[in-house]
């Protein structure tokens, strides 16, 4: 679901962010009327106000991941948050040591700023002594709601600036750490499998802590510490994965395991004989559509197909309903692991490989990539 766009980047929000977001306030009203010693209502209106900055908190560290991705020349397609974070979607990942680097550090560049903002905050309402109080939130009883706030949002900041930064992956510090073993051994897939084992490790850290935080209290910190160790083991085990794989294959390009007599449409063609020369013979989702010299020009889709004929529209070209920007086109030379992550990929199950002049080369699908990536597996 989306909730907006910032500087044109979409934010949007999944079931589970709706849940969570509830249970904070909940919880944050309980805790912030211990602090503030008042009533509930003005507890409440404080706890909302308390998710909500978390939450923002979130948005902005990774829109500083996002914005800088974006300068790059990395296409972000949105921030999507969850019950306990936030994910930039970008459509590719860095290609370069420096670009990881600096997209992988922008996120906890911006939650420190936030920091020094919330204790810049404390010491302008409380003086210097009373900083560290307003920060630690153990103002217990005693603190006005706005002290009580810039007391959450401090430690919230703090918590995530130390958490994100640890050296292991998916952490922002996993990324920042393999940038740098990336840099100083030339080796991307190395960086990756030692950040992954990194990841692995803390998850495993993390999961002993959650367990024996629910055998003591069996709060519900506890049930999130574990699920957070899960979503840690998982991403460190892909990475690991994504390592291992990656330098079997690193060698091979998209050029070598291809379909080098693609299959595509001719732009001039009419959507009645698109549907019964390809859709109906080869009962593929989509192709691509070419013009006379081959030039690549998008892909037709075949739900297109069927909704132009239901319509009364027989006689339209594949080239007018073609979709140009559908994100499906590689360049036959690039490494093969380069598509493990690709979007269209993922969406639509196959790429075209274009060269530099636009001319359709090949196309390459998941089963091609299955049977290149099973001697490596």
């Amino acid at each position: 679901m989306q909730l907006g766009r910032v500087f044109g980047i979409r934010i949007g929000v999944s079931v589970s962010w709706f849940v969570f977001f509830g249970l904070l306030i909940f919880w944050l009203t309980e805790f912030f009327q211990r602090m503030i010693g008042g009533s509930v209502q003005t507890a409440f209106f404080v706890a909302v106000a308390g998710a909500i900055g978390y939450f923002a908190s979130l948005v902005l560290h990774e829109l500083g991941h996002a914005l800088v991705a974006r300068r790059l020349g990395i296409p972000v397609r949105g921030i999507d948050l969850w019950f306990l974070g936030g994910l930039s979607q970008m459509d590719r990942e860095p290609e370069t040591a420096g670009e990881e680097l600096r997209v992988a550090a922008a996120g906890p560049a911006v939650t420190a700023l936030l920091l020094v903002g919330c204790i810049a905050a404390s010491v302008l309402v409380t003086g210097s002594n009373g900083a560290r109080e307003v920060v630690l939130a153990r103002e217990i009883g005693t603190a006005t709601p706005a002290i009580a706030l810039v007391g959450w949002l401090g430690f919230v900041n703090a918590m995530l600036l130390f958490f994100n930064i640890l050296p292991a992956f998916p952490l922002d510090g996993g990324r920042i750490a393999r940038a740098a073993i990336w840099a100083r051994t030339g080796d991307r897939n190395r960086a990756t499998r030692a950040t992954g084992y990194a990841g692995r490790g803390l998850a495993l850290v993390v999961g002993l802590f959650g367990l024996w935080a629910l055998a003591s209290a069996g709060s519900l910190l506890a049930v999130l510490t574990l699920i957070v160790a899960f979503f840690i083991w998982q991403a460190a085990g892909a990475a690991v994965v994504q390592g291992t794989v990656g330098r079997r294959i690193q060698s091979l390009t998209v050029s070598d395991v291809m379909d080098t007599e693609p299959v595509a449409i001719p732009s001039a063609m009419t959507l009645l004989d698109a549907q019964e020369q390809f859709f109906l013979r080869y009962r593929w989702p989509w192709f691509a559509v070419v013009d006379e010299a081959s030039h690549y020009l998008g892909i037709l889709r075949a739900n297109v197909v069927d909704g132009e004929l239901a319509a009364g529209r027989p006689a339209l070209s594949a080239g007018d309903m073609a979709e140009t920007d559908a994100p499906v086109i590689i360049k036959p030379g690039a490494p093969l692991e380069s598509l493990l992550g690709a979007e269209g990929l993922g969406r639509l199950g196959a790429m075209v490989a274009v060269d530099a002049d636009g001319v359709l080369q090949g196309i390459v699908t998941l089963a091609e990539i299955r049977r290149a990536l099973r001697p490596a597996a």
